[in-house]
């Protein structure tokens, strides 16, 4: 996994902070001194700087030189494989909607014989599966993750950019 350090690069250096960003770094900073890394001084004077704080950059400056705690590599890991479930549902929900519209299909034309879309259920199913197996299974890596969901996309678009150069080609 890759050493994701969210809070060490504030994306907008000017961005003001907020009081709970204050307070999530004093929590951070209190759990470094009790490991041993800040001494009381050192603790006292990054706090005081701190509460002085006006921007997140200012705040990034006070923790650059610590490593990231626990409790901020587990957040910025639930916030990672939160964002990769709303992506992966994203794309299974294209593939849910071509059943409903199978199904309704099905039902329209009168219902008969076997119900044929749920050959379309089984692979919306299977894709969930496998989805949920890669971002919760026990060896869950959320780079190959997010990984395999870049090169879909990108192969996704590839291909809508190769059908929009020959819809050009022919007009």
């Amino acid at each position: 996994m890759s050493d994701d350090r969210s809070h060490e690069a504030a994306p907008r250096p000017n961005l003001r902070a907020s009081d709970e960003d204050r307070e999530e770094l004093i929590n951070e900073l209190n759990d470094h001194a009790v490991a041993g890394r800040l001494t009381t001084d050192e603790l006292e004077q990054r706090l005081t700087a701190a509460y002085a704080a006006r921007t997140t950059a200012e705040l990034a400056a006070l923790r650059r030189d610590l490593p990231v705690s626990a409790r901020q590599s587990a957040l910025s890991h639930a916030a990672r494989r939160s964002q990769l479930t709303r992506r992966l549902i994203q794309e299974t929900g294209g593939a849910l909607g071509l059943f409903i519209v199978s199904t309704v299909i099905w039902l329209v034309s009168g219902a008969n014989g076997q119900f044929w879309p749920v050959w379309i259920l089984l692979v919306v199913v299977l894709s969930a599966v496998r989805n949920g197996w890669a971002l919760f299974g026990p060896a869950a890596d959320l780079d190959t993750v997010e990984l395999d969901l870049t090169n879909r996309h990108a192969r996704r678009t590839n291909r809508q950019a190769e059908r929009d150069q020959r819809r050009r080609g022919k007009t």
